[in-house]
Order: structure tokens, then sequence, then C-alpha cells
């Protein structure tokens, strides 16, 4: 018996496959043996605290192929094997049916073969009555059609599968499978600087800042950030994101626009962590006081947002760890601590640490400290800062331990770097990724992008997060396109995705590189406070909104794998369509990814993955608008100007 090429197994076994609670998670696997007997198989699965493995079947699809699901319904780790066997019955039966059919009638030696195969059944008593009483007609004196119509009735096939033989069973080795809760799959991230919110002209008293355009302000507080809480989740957000909230050192501080030389009132970037004031586990007094942190993330659980915060692991050469622990850090030639460098790019304001230190477990209990400590304070979720420079055991042995203590902890890696550092990040068990989303501009980018996430081995271990723009990141096209682009990339961003972020200040379309052919923004916040107008009348928030609104209210947006890809006759128009399990409540998205020019095509729709293949007319209504169309069949007009709306997003239902 042969059982191979298990589905999901990633890497061999090596690392565990990702579902979310509820999840029916589907597995495939090939079984076959020699000759022409049938086989059969199933998927044994056992959660958490389950004393005893469970098991469904699996069924023959095509070439060998057999698939089944289980179903999740706790978070934590999960273990699942296949196993296949010879159905000696089922391989009896189809001889004894075509030799019937084909007109045969000295079938005495077969019925008594199969009397022997059900005579040697284990079952338990009520159901072995069943099996008898088949027997006895094998063995009686009924006609033969009679004989066969007895072999292969419903109830003896129904009992025989809930109680197998397996005389020669086959089983994989146990694969992996860890289950987190919904929101590591399904979330709409917000990234706000604290800081920033509530920042204006100081009172005599007040501590002072500078904009950089000379406009003095003083640092906005957590309290005054609250204010912005309510707009947020208007928005629909459900994960708020804060960049680092701790002190901030003074050697080497950057000024506005990433200057080295920097006002004596200038705030400093807050991943240069660490001062006199504290380090990782310090709140910037600027800020509040820890105590004003916990009232914040209160607040934000009373509007529905989780509070997520940044695990950044660097210091700034103010940090406490720089005098108490010099070990933790790389040193130069000539003695000094290394800064951190991405030539030609260097940030003297930041000392990486360095896991190559001869004290990595004083290390790595520090730093998980540190976790420890903000979920002590009821954070759950963490944005994890450039994991892809940091030794990727340490990041197996801490997604371990967490998982241990607090196994719905949640872990978003920010790693822009070569795929295959990124696909291992995902493997390595962090709950999200970043991806590539915002450098894929054209239809081909981005058809083969979502093909590889949501089609190929990646969906069983990457979950991809898609952000537009981060504080780091503002693209040529957001740059140049003005409010249509903004509004393309983020349909995009938020309708193929199940999670998706915009930093704050994309709903006011804000475009202003610091230079041509440079994707920081001028007067970037990660130097400086940055109020805003958020009353502005032009702002996305609304559409925004009613964005995130299409997503809760449609169940095949909280997936990746069922998006599908349907034909447009035009390389500046793409459709996509999700839908719900069973292909219920379709919803097309048709976007024009041109935020200058109108265009125009007819689509070629696969109505069988829309589920409406038997369907005459049908209602097409656009979430966006309140527009209702009727189409007719696959082939249909469509003509979207940016200026105007640049995308459908049609919920179409038979009429």
């Amino acid at each position: 018996m042969q059982v191979q090429n298990v589905s999901p197994n990633v890497d061999c076994g090596r690392y565990a496959a990702k579902a979310v609670v509820a999840d029916d998670v589907v597995v495939a696997a090939d079984v076959f043996r020699e000759g022409h007997d049938k086989v059969a198989a199933g998927v044994r699965f056992r959660g958490p605290g389950d004393a005893t493995w469970h098991e469904s079947p699996l069924r023959l699809d095509v070439n060998d192929r057999y698939y089944g699901t289980f179903h999740v319904d706790r978070v934590g780790a999960w273990r699942y094997q296949v196993v296949g066997w010879t159905d000696y019955y089922a391989s009896w039966l189809d001889g004894l049916v075509k030799k019937h059919e084909a007109g045969q009638t000295d079938l005495a030696v077969e019925f008594e073969e199969g009397a022997q195969l059900l005579d040697r059944r284990k079952a338990p008593r009520a159901v072995k009555d069943i099996i008898r009483e088949v027997v006895a007609v094998l063995r009686g004196d009924a006609g033969n059609e009679e004989k066969v119509a007895a072999a292969a009735g419903g109830d003896l096939q129904l009992v025989l599968q809930r109680h197998p033989e397996r005389l020669d069973a086959t089983t994989t080795k146990d694969l992996g499978l860890w289950v987190d809760r919904e929101a590591a799959q399904f979330s709409a991230w917000y990234e706000m600087f604290p800081r920033s919110e509530g920042a204006q002209v100081p009172s005599d008293s007040a501590p002072t800042r500078h904009t950089g355009d000379g406009d003095e302000l003083r640092s906005g507080t957590f309290s005054e950030a609250a204010k912005r809480l309510p707009a947020i989740a208007e928005m629909g957000f459900d994960v708020l994101y804060l960049p680092p909230i701790h002190p901030i050192g003074r050697q080497f501080r950057k000024g506005p626009n990433n200057t080295l030389a920097p006002g004596p009132d200038d705030p400093g970037v807050p991943w240069a962590i660490g001062s006199e004031d504290g380090g990782h586990t310090a709140v910037h007094p600027d800020l509040g006081t820890i105590e004003d942190f916990d009232d914040f993330v209160a607040e934000a659980q009373r509007h529905g947002l989780e509070v997520a915060l940044d695990f950044a692991i660097q210091c700034s050469p103010d940090h406490p760890w720089v005098k108490q622990h010099p070990e933790w850090f790389k040193h130069r030639g000539d003695g000094t601590i290394a800064y951190a460098e991405n030539p030609p790019k260097r940030y003297q304001d930041i000392y990486p640490i360095d896991f190559d230190t001869p004290d990595l477990e004083g290390l790595r209990a520090e730093l998980k400290s540190v976790l420890d400590y903000w979920i002590s304070h009821g954070i759950k979720i963490f944005r994890v800062d450039n994991p892809h420079t940091k030794a990727l055991p340490f990041w197996e042995w801490l997604i371990a331990a967490i998982r241990i203590e607090h196994p719905d902890v949640l872990l978003l890696a920010e790693a822009f770097t070569k795929p295959k550092m990124m696909q291992t990040l995902g493997k390595l068990g962090f709950s999200q990724s970043y991806t590539y989303f915002a450098w894929r501009n054209s239809k081909d980018e981005l058809i083969e992008y979502l093909t590889e996430l949501a089609h190929g081995e990646m969906a069983d271990y990457y979950r991809p997060n898609f952000w537009p723009n981060t504080p780091d990141i503002l693209t040529e096209y957001l740059q140049h396109g003005g409010p249509p682009a903004f509004k393309i990339r983020a349909v995009l961003a938020a309708l193929m995705s199940p999670s998706w972020g915009m930093y704050s200040g994309y709903e006011l379309c804000e475009n202003v590189a610091v230079r041509e052919g440079s994707e920081e923004y001028l007067n970037s916040e990660k130097y400086q406070y940055r109020p805003r107008d958020w009353d502005a009348a032009d702002s996305l928030a609304p559409y925004i909104a009613r964005l995130n609104e299409i997503r809760r209210n449609h169940a095949g947006f909280r997936r990746l794998r069922n998006i599908w890809f349907h034909q447009i006759a035009n390389d500046n128009l793409i459709a996509f369509s999700k839908v719900a399990r069973d292909r219920t409540d379709p919803v097309l998205t048709i976007v024009n990814l041109d935020p200058y020019t109108a265009q125009e095509g007819t689509t070629w729709l696969d109505m069988w993955q829309l589920g409406l293949e038997h369907a005459g007319p049908y209602e097409a209504h656009d979430l966006l608008t309140d527009t209702t169309y009727i189409w007719h069949g696959p082939g249909n007009y469509v003509r979207l100007d940016p200026h105007v709306e640049p995308a459908h997003v049609l919920r179409l239902r038979a009429l």
C-alpha cells in the first residue's frame, strides 16, 4: 500500500501548516497499490487536549488522488496523519457487479467469497446483525439479482464505511498543524503614531517639539490619541498598530527628513529605542505613563480595536542594555559598537543585537520577557520589525515558547526581503507576513503573485497582509496617480487579501516624496510630528469604511484560497471573484488599474466558479455605488472612469 504526497505538508513535516478556528482543513494524498484491488483512505487528527484520534474519510478524485477535510475548533497545536488500506469487500463487489452486468450467471463461488469476507468483519453486535442478514442472503436460495442488490445495499455500505477492515493499513507519519484565532487570517490594520495625535502649539508649561517647518509643537499623549479611536473604528479597522512607544535615545538622534543635525527638541526616530527613561518595557514619558497606556488599550477595546505593538529588537546608544550587557552587541575593530547599516543607508542612532553573543541564553530570556511584559498589559498582537535580520533559530525558539504560554498571540513579520527568507519566516510560525503587494501594479503581476500566494504551496503556511503604504513605502504609483490611485490600491488590498492595512494619512492621499525617485515621505512622521486635518472634505475615510464593511458582510473575503481571476478583454482591467463556501454569495470585483484614463472591456466570466452556471439573467449589484445592473451569461460590457469610480464590487444573484 502506497500513501504519498500528503498535503498540507510543509518541508516534509519539518514545519506546521496553518489554519484558523472553524476551518475545514483540506487534506489530500495519493493512495494506491499494485493490481486492481480498490483502496480506501482517511485522515486521522487530534487537537489540543484530545486523548484519542478522530477520523474523517478521504474520497477519490482523479488519478489516485484522495481528498477530505477535518474541522478544527480550538486554538493550538493539532496533529494529523493519512491512513490507506485495501478495501477487499469493495474490490470483490466491483468484480461481482461487473460479472453480473455482463450476463454471467454462474456466480456461486463469488457469492461464497463475499459471505466469507463479511463473516470475518469485526463490528459491534447491532452492526453485526446487519452484516449477518446480508450473509444469509448470499448463502440462501435467492436469485442472483437479489443477492447482488443485497451485497451492494446502502445500509450495508454505510456500516462497512463506519467499521472498515484494515488488514494492510499504511499510516503516514504525524504532521503538524497550528490553529490560530481568526484574526490571524482576517484583519484590517491601521497604523498610527500616537505622538502626532493631539500635537499642537504648546502652553508655556508644555514640553515642546518642532515639526521641521518652523511650527513649535508639543507631543501628543495617549489620552489625546484616544480621541482618534472612534474615527478609526468608524473606518472599519479592527487592529490598531502603534510604532514603538518607548523612550528614544539622544545620541546620533535623527532630525527632520533623516538629517544628521537635529535640533535640541526634535523627537527622534521611535525605532531608536532606549534612554535614561528606560528601554523596551518603558513608555516614552511624553506619551504618558504605563497606566495611561492601559487606559488607551481599554478605550481601543471599547471601540472594537485590538492594539498591536511593535517588537523591534534593536537599541539606541542610550539604551540601558548597552551598559548592562555590552556583550549583546557587535563591536567594530576600534572597540566601538557597530551601528545598523543597509549600505548605503546608515542608521547611526540604532545598535542591532548580535545573536552570536556568548550570552545567547540570557539574551533570549530578556527578549521573551519583553513580550511577556506587554502581553501582561493586554497586548496579543505584535508587528515584528525586520525579523529577517535576526537569527532564525531564535524565532523558532521564541514562537514555540510564546505559543505554549499564550497560544492566542499573533506575530506579523515585517520583512521586505528575498522570497525564500520571507517564506521561511512564515514556516517558522509568524502568523502573518508583509508582501510585495505595494510593487505589484500591472494585471499580470497581480495575477501571478496572487496565484502564488493563494493556490501554490505558500498557501499552507504563509498568510499575506497587503499594505498599499507604510511610513517607509510611498510608491511611485501613489506619488503620481492622485486620489484614483489611492482608491485603486485600497480596493485591491482590502478585497484581494483577507488581511490588509494602511498607514495613517493614506485616507488623505498624502503623496509627496522627499525627492524624485525616493519612496520616503517628505517630512516623514518617522522623524517629526505630523498633525493632520482629519476632517478634510476630500478624505477617503468613507470609502475605506465601505470597503471594510463589504469585507465583513461577505464571507468570501475572509479567505484567500477562493480568489479566482476571470477574463476581461483589456490589460488595464482586472476581474476577480470571492465566494463563500459551496460557491454561494459570489462577489465579483473589477478594477481599472489605470489611475489616469477611463478603460472599457468585456468580461468572460467562469460561471461555475460563481455558482451561476445554471442562471439565466442575473443581478449585479454594485456595493460601492448602490447601482444594480442586469447581466446575461459570461460576457458583459464594463467601463470604469477612475475619476468617477475606478472599481465595480458586484454582488451577483440569480433572478
